[in-house]
């Protein structure tokens, strides 16, 4: 059955359009139409009816191709939205996409939509398709979809590749074993949870198998299907659709469960959220008013336990708070509850500081994740997912209970206050109080913030309520992801999704005009500072000198307007509010353009001192005249 959803996103007007709940019964292409029983007696009930009825042509049927059976196979998945930029060696892919159930929307740029596509995944929990070319289509797409397996989202990557006829003859865009490595592009391994190359029909049912058992389980799955561009026109005979499996979530043993409920009562303990949580919020503010338990979190995991609840004492690692350390250090717990976190360097820099006297309880999905970051500290390790473990935890209130925090007082996360504003640049922690109040208070749009500087004032001074309101990559980190994100994440929601970006992002990869195009209503707040600011203070505290890391400052209220945007330009703290309130009113994309105070540091200490701890030291202010002498060469055939 489909449901009919009304997309005022077109420029040609407003049309209602599909989006796919797989429960079988939906338009097919393979061999005619496939009819639920009640779509068989309405039209046996027409057609009793009809004689005086005016004579209808039924339409050609049109045989199933390649690319159709796996538009279908898509819609199949559950898939409603399709991003990529098209040509001429995937014209099938692209066509059949287009007559498909899924919303196709075509980027300007392979990576942006990637990127698109794994926000619209996070943002509706939905798998995503993501379509290119040959040749540089697939290698311009491989940052975002990168991205894509580290940030746990299920996207399929459609691209085309070289018929066999003309590998090896230098075909246009020849995407072959000649011209790119089949490892790790075309096979499975650390880029792609499953690839392949589709070079028969008869691989399909297989392929679709493949598929359906990835998109079904827990965690994130990135896959590739390759399909040469003959293979994509050739005609399929039948197409068995696989019914697929039911997952039950995984719930450790009874036993596992008591010894955690055991260990947890010894002494008080903290908790520790993770991204890998999202799901479990309810449950886990249940337990954390139970047992008095001091809730931490990681940046991705920001409101998943609500930053204003009395028990939250900060986020952990890039952009966190003194306040996690103020508690640990004063009111010590003897175990911390880790779930859904991997505890890497942006969650913990690995800060010895951060583990307890008595370890870790970690428990997380994937069970090679407990154990890792800190390896040489006691850790419980506990396969689940997170819902299902506090679910199963709670049955134990009786033990829970015994580990309640008898402390008075908790640390909170610091504030700054600030002297009032003056009509000079607006000072970053000036702004991010202006988008609390207008964004995260006065709406209910995700917020996305881009690596740099914007990740750091972002997660350390907005605060979230609930869960699933913010997104930041803290894996892979690329630049560009929130920028064109947001696009994805606007469009598979039907509604506002704000990008806090700095100006190198903007100006590397913004998808702007695919916005316009569509009228998705994104918002952009862009920290204009003419520099890349997070490496220039960032060398600076440590002692860093003679690299530029300035940019020319760039007008992104021109620059939005002349891709058909509207743009504000904010130069004074007193125009802030009123120019968020009009972004949040308006129907279409809008650029916020903030001339910041450059010079205010970002809280970077944590990063900063992690570099030192590598090696990074600092250099003399004076350059060094290097000289370097080369052998004499000779070039007889030149």
């Amino acid at each position: 059955m489909s449901h009919n959803y009304t997309q005022t996103t077109s420029q040609i007007g407003i049309q209602p359009y599909d989006v796919y709940q797989p429960n079988g019964n939906t338009q097919s292409e393979l061999n005619g139409r496939v009819h639920s029983s009640e779509d068989q007696l309405n039209s046996e009930s027409k057609n009793s009816d009809s004689k005086n009825a005016p004579v209808v042509q039924e339409p050609t049927q049109r045989s199933l191709t390649v690319a159709n059976a796996i538009a279908t196979m898509m819609e199949a998945l559950g898939v409603s939205s399709a991003f990529g930029v098209n040509g001429g060696a995937m014209a099938g892919i692209w066509g059949a996409l287009s007559n498909s159930l899924l919303r196709v929307l075509n980027f300007r740029h392979e990576a942006g939509a990637a990127f698109a596509a794994t926000e619209a995944y996070f943002a509706t929990g939905r798998p995503t398709v993501v379509f290119t070319t040959a040749g540089p289509g697939i290698t311009n797409a491989l940052t975002g979809l990168f991205a894509a397996r580290g940030e746990g989202a299920k996207v399929i990557l459609l691209s085309a590749c070289t018929s066999s006829p003309q590998r090896g003859r230098w075909a246009i865009q020849e995407t072959s074993t000649e011209t790119l490595p089949t490892e790790g592009i075309f096979t499975s391994g650390a880029l792609f949870n499953y690839a392949t190359t589709v070079e028969s029909a008869a691989q399909l049912p297989q392929i679709f198998r493949k598929l359906a058992l990835g998109m079904s389980q827990p965690g994130g799955f990135v896959a590739h299907l390759s399909v040469p561009t003959a293979v994509q026109t050739s005609p399929v005979d039948d197409l068995d659709m696989f019914q697929g499996i039911d997952f039950s979530l995984g719930t450790p043993s009874q036993e596992t469960i008591v010894k955690c409920a055991h260990l947890l009562s010894e002494g008080p303990f903290a908790i520790w959220v993770g991204f890998g949580a999202r799901d479990a919020a309810e449950e886990i503010r249940q337990l954390a008013e139970l047992t008095g338990a001091p809730v931490m979190c990681s940046p991705r995991g920001k409101g998943i336990f609500p930053e204003d609840h009395p028990q939250f004492v900060g986020v952990t690692g890039l952009g966190g708070h003194g306040s996690v350390f103020t508690y640990l250090q004063q009111q010590p717990p003897l175990r911390t509850l880790v779930l859904g976190t991997r505890l890497s360097e942006p969650t913990s820099f690995w800060s010895p500081a951060l583990v307890p006297p008595g370890g870790f309880v970690h428990v997380d999905i994937d069970p090679t994740v407990p154990g890792v970051a800190y390896s040489k500290a006691e850790t419980f390790a506990v396969q689940s997912e997170i819902k299902a473990f506090v679910k199963a935890l709670l049955e134990h209130e009786h033990l829970l209970a015994s580990s309640g925090v008898t402390a008075f007082w908790l640390p909170r996360p610091e504030r700054q206050d600030l002297a009032p504003g003056s009509d000079s640049l607006v000072r970053p922690e000036v702004l991010m109080e202006a988008i609390q109040q207008v964004i995260v208070e006065g709406s209910d749009a995700i917020v996305l913030a881009e690596c740099g500087n914007s990740f750091l004032w972002s997660t350390h001074l907005l605060r979230f309520p609930n869960a699933n309101r913010y997104r930041i990559s803290t894996g892979v980190g690329a630049m560009g992801q929130a920028v064109a994100g947001v696009v994805g994440a606007a469009a598979a929601r039907h509604g506002k999704a704000v990008a806090i970006v700095g100006d190198g992002a903007m100006l590397m990869n913004n998808e702007i005009s695919t916005a316009v195009k569509y009228q998705i209503p994104a918002v952009w707040i862009v920290l204009n500072d003419a520099r890349y600011n997070m490496s220039h203070q960032g060398m600076g505290m440590l002692g860093l000198t003679g690299a530029d890391a300035t940019i020319p400052q760039a007008d992104f209220t021109m620059i939005a307007r002349g891709m058909g945007a509207e743009g504000i330009r904010i130069n004074k703290e007193s125009d802030l509010i009123s120019a968020l309130e009009q972004a949040m009113a308006a129907t279409g994309p809008i650029v916020i353009d903030v001339v910041i105070e450059a010079d205010r540091r970002a809280p970077s200490k944590g990063r900063n001192a992690g570099l030192a701890s590598q090696g990074v030291k600092s250099t003399p202010a004076e350059k060094t005249e290097l000289h370097i002498s080369f052998p004499q060469a000779s070039f007889p055939n030149v």
